[in-house]
């Protein structure tokens, strides 16, 4: 049973770091850190910027704990800072007014910032190591990470055609998902804090 693949953890692992990755919601950045790019440079940053974001979370993912014990750093101090940074994250989504990161003449954009922390950003971290946490067999490791390479597939495909997509949604329809993501994402957010929060009175943190 133990070697079964856990179908709900893997979807609750890909539903939450597709909110806060946004694959869609790349695009638009993706699109404008690449202009004037050709687009064989565009396809190998889209590569790049994956390659980056999976290595990244992978990182983490096996050695996080290891990292914030030596730094003296509980989850739930990691998890909260998390939230109130995704909360920012958020905000900025449903009031418009994020700020779009911009290229430097000459450096591998695909590396910073659309690989970290655009993708690979403290949310997707934080998300990932309580994941990890979890995993006590196969069947959950298999499901978390399968929802991770799941993730980081539509993070290159959504760059990959960013061009045919935004011909196809429309600058109005990438506004209505990234509104949608950031009420998605305030919620998860809170949910993070609040877990934080528990976790803490509980005296774990």
């Amino acid at each position: 049973m133990n070697g079964v693949l856990d179908t709900v953890l893997f979807v609750e692992v890909f539903v939450t770091l597709f909110v806060i990755m946004d694959p869609v919601g790349t695009v638009p950045i993706f699109l404008s850190l690449t202009s004037g790019r050709s687009a064989a440079t565009a396809r190998k940053a889209a590569w790049q910027a994956v390659t980056v974001s999976f290595v990244v979370i992978t990182a983490f993912a096996f050695f996080g704990q290891q990292i914030l014990t030596y730094l003296h750093i509980s989850l739930p101090a990691l998890q909260c800072a998390g939230g109130l940074l995704l909360l920012l994250v958020a905000l900025e989504l449903l009031t418009g007014n994020e700020k779009e990161p911009t290229a430097t003449a000459g450096a591998n954009v695909a590396l910073v910032p659309l690989g970290t922390p655009l993708l690979a950003g403290p949310g997707a971290i934080v998300a990932t190591m309580l994941f990890v946490r979890d995993v006590d067999s196969f069947g959950t490791l298999s499901a978390v990470s399968l929802g991770i390479i799941a993730v980081h597939g539509f993070l290159w495909a959504a760059m990959r055609f960013s061009l045919p997509i935004l011909r196809v949604i429309k600058e109005s329809g990438v506004l209505l998902v990234t509104r949608i993501a950031g009420l998605l994402l305030s919620a998860i957010a809170v949910q993070l804090v609040a877990d934080a929060v528990r976790a803490f009175i509980a005296g774990e943190g």
